[in-house]
């Protein structure tokens, strides 16, 4: 019975209180912190987009190259 109590309840346990820490701490963002987030995340997107343009721009061309050689 130890076992099963060392194995399965302890650890649920722990999960659970660490899970009501966790929610009692969370707060839901003022409308600064969120426009903060949006625009990170705004600024996020467009870069990795163009980096992902870019790369299939000079992609294509090299592509091109190696098969008709």
């Amino acid at each position: 019975m130890s076992d099963v109590n060392e194995l399965l309840i302890q650890p649920l346990q722990k999960f659970s209180k660490d899970s009501m820490h966790l929610i009692k701490k969370c707060t839901k963002p003022d409308r600064k912190e969120f426009m903060q987030v949006a625009k990170a995340t705004t600024v996020g997107f467009l870069v990795m987009g163009f980096i992902g343009f870019f790369v299939k721009l000079v992609h294509i061309p090299i592509n091109n190259i190696l098969m008709a050689g």
